[in-house]
This record gives C-alpha cells, structure tokens and sequence, in this order.
C-alpha cells in the first residue's frame, strides 16, 4: 500500500509519526518502528479510508447532479 506514496512523502509520514509518538506518548522510537506503524495503518487502515473518500466523492457527485438537473429543467421554455 505504501507504493502510492512517493519515497519523500514517505520519509516524512515517518518523520511525523516519530513526533507523534514523542510528543503524545513521550517514547522515542526509531525509523524501522516508525515505519511498521506506517504499514500497519496503510495495510488495515487504507483501504477504510479509500472507500471512505470514495462515498463522499459519489455523494458530493450526486448533489452536482441533482444541481445540474434542476438547472437544466430552468432551461425549459
């Protein structure tokens, strides 16, 4: 999962996961800590928040829709 992120966008997921951790929890973890958090979320947790995005992208569609359609229905002369 974590391949839809760029090695940059990844490297700073990290780096803010560590800052999580230290600044909530106060524990110092390590990279490779870090990025099992990271896989952890991406793998069990991804594709939750995929579909999530997916729901909210069809409803917002069809609002356009129904906006599109009464639109349309003013242009009836």
């Amino acid at each position: 999962m974590s391949r839809i992120f760029t090695k940059k966008e990844k490297q700073r997921i990290i780096k803010e996961i560590q800052y999580f951790f230290l600044e909530e929890r106060e524990e110092e973890i390590g990279i490779i800590a870090a990025e099992r958090v990271f896989d952890f979320f991406t793998g069990n947790l991804g594709k939750i928040f995929y579909n999530k995005g997916l729901d909210d992208a069809r409803i917002w569609f069809s609002k356009r829709m129904e906006d599109l359609e009464i639109d349309y229905d003013l242009l009836y002369k």
